[in-house]
Order: C-alpha cells, then sequence, then structure tokens
C-alpha cells in the first residue's frame, strides 16, 4: 500500500510542476526522458534481510549522483571497492541542470530505484520516507555531526562540505589594490566593483562577476542559491527566522529584502551579459581563465577547475581563491556551509551491500582518500586525515574555524521553488524585464506566496 500511494503522489508531483513549472522544469523532465538508467540486476539478494555478515561477491548495487563534476572520481571509488570486495558499483550522473528528483521520480514509476540516492534536506524527505532506509546506529555515525537526520533517526549519509559565498580571483583583487577583507557591504562591495570595472581592460576580465541566469539549466544558481543568501546570510547556524517566515505561506521580510535585492541589482550591472543565456561551463571556464574577479558559484567548482578546466587554470597562473559573504547589509561576516545533499539507501533494494559500501566510504583507510582526492570532497568525518587538493578547501577550513558559517535553510522550503517560481525571475531581472528593483521584489514575493498558496 505505501508503494501504491508514493507512487500516485509522485504521479500528482510530477502533473502539478507540468501544469505550473516554468521553462526550466521542463527542460530537466526532457532530460529524464533521456536518462532512463541501469536496471537492477533480477537476482538481487533481499533488500529486508537482517543478516550483517559481509555480502557474497558478484552483487551490484547502484548510485545515483547529482554532481557531473565528481563523476570521474566517483568511477575510481567504485573501481577501488569492487577491487576489494567483488562488488560493482554502478555510478548513474545526473548533471546538465537536469532536476535529478524528477529523474528519480521517473525511476521510482519504472520500477527502477537505485540502491543509493541523493536526497536534499527536508523537502526531498517528505518525498521518500517511506522508502528510505533507517540507518540510525550504523558505525560511520559515530564519526560524523553531518549525517542528515528527521525524528531522532538517521537516514542520509554525507559525503563533504561545501560553501557558498562570493567566490573572488585573489591575483585579480591584489593587482587591483583590493583587500577582499575590506568588502564588508552594499557600499564597499560597489566601491570594489566599479574600481575594477574602470580597470577591466588592464585586468584582462570580460566583466566584474560571472553572474549568470540562464533558467532552464541554471535554476538551482540564482533560483535557489542566491534567493537562500537571503535566509542566512549573517546569521547564526540555527536561525529558522527566515525560513519559517517563507514556509509561512511565502513570506518575505522586506526590511531585510530590500538590501538583498539591491546586491542582486549589482550583478546585474556588472555581469557578463552572456549570464542571461550562457551555460555552467561557460562560467566556470572563465572564471577560472581569469575572466570575471568574482563568480556566483560556490566552492563544488574546486573539483571543476582543477579537473575539466585545469588547462584554463593553468594559464591564468593557478590563481589563488576564496569567499567573502553576500555581505548585503553591513557587517554580515559568514558564508553558507552545509551538506549540499545525502546519500539514501532504498529500503526495497540490496540494503545490506549498500550499508557496507558507505561504511567503506566512510573509513579513513578506505574510500576517504579517494574522495578527498579525487572527488575533491572536504570530509565530513572527524577521523578522516585526507584533504582535497582543492582550491577552497582553506577558505572552507578558515570559516568553519572562525566560527563564521550559516546553514543552508533553502533546503527546507517547498520543493519546486526554485525550478518553478524564482529562477525565471531572475533571469528577467537580469534581462531587464523590470523597471526597478522594487518590481523585481514584488513580483518575486507575489510569485513565491501564489506557489505557496497551490
Amino acid at each position: 500500500m505505501k508503494r501504491k500511494a508514493l507512487a500516485l503522489l509522485l504521479t500528482m508531483s510530477t502533473l502539478a510542476m507540468t501544469l505550473t513549472g516554468c521553462a526550466g522544469a521542463a527542460a530537466a523532465t526532457a532530460g529524464a526522458d533521456q536518462n532512463p538508467g541501469t536496471e537492477v540486476s533480477d537476482d538481487s539478494p533481499d533488500a529486508g534481510t537482517e543478516d550483517a555478515a559481509a555480502p557474497a561477491g558478484g552483487t551490484t548495487i547502484r548510485l545515483v549522483n547529482n554532481k557531473a563534476e565528481i563523476d570521474v572520481g566517483l568511477h575510481s571509488l567504485a573501481k577501488a571497492y569492487e577491487e576489494k570486495t567483488g562488488i560493482t558499483v554502478e555510478i548513474d550522473s545526473i548533471g546538465g541542470g537536469q532536476d535529478t528528483q524528477a529523474v528519480l521520480k521517473n525511476y521510482y514509476q519504472a520500477g527502477n530505484m537505485p540502491d543509493i540516492f541523493v536526497f536534499e534536506g527536508d523537502t526531498h524527505y517528505e518525498t521518500w520516507k517511506d522508502v528510505l532506509t533507517d540507518l540510525t546506529g550504523e558505525a560511520w555515525t559515530e564519526d560524523t555531526e553531518a549525517e542528515y537526520v528527521n525524528g531522532g533517526k538517521v537516514y542520509g549519509f554525507p559525503t563533504t562540505t561545501e560553501a557558498i559565498g562570493l567566490t573572488y580571483n585573489k591575483a585579480i583583487l591584489d593587482k587591483a589594490g583590493i583587500d577582499p577583507k575590506s568588502i564588508t557591504g552594499p557600499e564597499s562591495m560597489r566601491a570594489a566593483f566599479e574600481k575594477l570595472d574602470s580597470m577591466k581592460d588592464e585586468l584582462g576580465l570580460t566583466s566584474v562577476v560571472g553572474y549568470y541566469t540562464e533558467a532552464a539549466n541554471l535554476w538551482w544558481t540564482a533560483g535557489q542559491h542566491l534567493l537562500g543568501t537571503y535566509l542566512d546570510v549573517g546569521l547564526a547556524r540555527d536561525d529558522t527566522t527566515y525560513i519559517d517566515l517563507i514556509n509561512d505561506g511565502g513570506k518575505l521580510d522586506m526590511e531585510r529584502a530590500k538590501p538583498w535585492a539591491e546586491m542582486v541589482a549589482l550583478f546585474n550591472e556588472y555581469t557578463d551579459d552572456n549570464g542571461v543565456s550562457g551555460t555552467y561551463d561557460d562560467q566556470i571556464a572563465n572564471f577560472a581563465a581569469g575572466k570575471y574577479a568574482f563568480v556566483t558559484q560556490g566552492s563544488w567548482i574546486g573539483a571543476a577547475m582543477t579537473g575539466n578546466y585545469a588547462d584554463q587554470y593553468a594559464a591564468a597562473g593557478n590563481f589563488e581563491v576564496g569567499m567573502i559573504p553576500y555581505a548585503f547589509i553591513e557587517g554580515q561576516d559568514t558564508i553558507q556551509t552545509n551538506s549540499p545533499n545525502w546519500w539514501g539507501l532504498y529500503n526495497e533494494g540490496n540494503v545490506e551491500e549498500a550499508k557496507a559500501f558507505i561504511q567503506w566510504c566512510s573509513e579513513n583507510d578506505g574510500g576517504q582518500e579517494i574522495l578527498a582526492k579525487e572527488c575533491g570532497c572536504v570530509s565530513p568525518f572527524t577521523s578522516s586525515t585526507h584533504m582535497p587538493e582543492d582550491p577552497f578547501a582553506a577558505t572552507i577550513s578558515d570559516y568553519t574555524a572562525a566560527g563564521k558559517t550559516s546553514a543552508w535553510h533553502w533546503q527546507g522550503w517547498k520543493e519546486g521553488l526554485a525550478q518553478n517560481v524564482s529562477a525565471v525571475i531572475f533571469q528577467d531581472f537580469a534581462k531587464g524585464s523590470f523597471k526597478s528593483t522594487d518590481e523585481f521584489l514584488e513580483t518575486l514575493s507575489k510569485a513565491i506566496e501564489a506557489y505557496y498558496a497551490q
């Protein structure tokens, strides 16, 4: 009965997204149809077994990953595990701006669920709670505080810590005589942008900031992450004031939202014109090549800069990177860090085999080295001694040690808000469709309220 009920809910959810979604949701659905995934082996053992012994060799487990930039590293992880145990781990990477949750819903409805799948916080938990395996008491839970917990039980395995801040090229700021620590609020941010803009030719810049708002595939960068800065920047990690407000009928606090919207307008003013239609590849390649002083992406781009875009990065001098807070109010001094997602275990899949795999992934002499060195993961496990050779590792460590981090509470807003509502509004604002910041904010506020009223 639970399976039938969940299937019905997923069908209704998909229909609702079809009726109300923007172009980004439509593109995600199309992408999902093009990625049917791998069939689960017919000879898989019973998911309900209570046998705690080491799984027998020859079994295949499948993992859905939503970060294309670590696909190569995850394949290395799978190969190492197969060499050790004889168990094949198939990696199914969903990238290119596709909506991973839409793809997973298609998998579920087709009876093709992976053994391990990605979910993001409370909103996705509500979708999958009936099929998630309870991981409470697993050995790895004693080695981290980053597991996903709901109702006092553990349901999600963390793989990394990521950071969201206004990312900068230190070499360019040094040449311009700008100390990133001096950017502490709206006035100093604007002054820095104006100075850099006046020196674009000298510094070899295409634009001051690479702020991209293309809504079909990059809905998550402005529609989710940048809107998420309004919720949390400058606040304690457990401060839920603004996510509580938005979840209470889609309300925004205009006293806080107005200066935040002015920051968004500043990005529109000084970004690359290509930002309204450009791709993720364009954005990261240009930043890696030294064409932007700032970029509105988080620490996850480090793996791409040293991987897919290593040639551009090397040609630009392998410059030092860092982050400053999205300080839209003077004195805001936190970046946002969190587990970006968790691995959940499908409770009708190869549960014991999947448990053994994630346990190995958590171990210092198991998968931690590959996750750090080849995937660029900043470990959430206290026993891990492996650090990624990642440009952002020191930034995350420094802000964390100083107690200057806020949370990612956008993971708890209504599912589909970014894809279906906010992303297109950010894109329209960047295109000049609104006459003023106030009109942008009024449009965004009404659209969020309407979405919550559905």
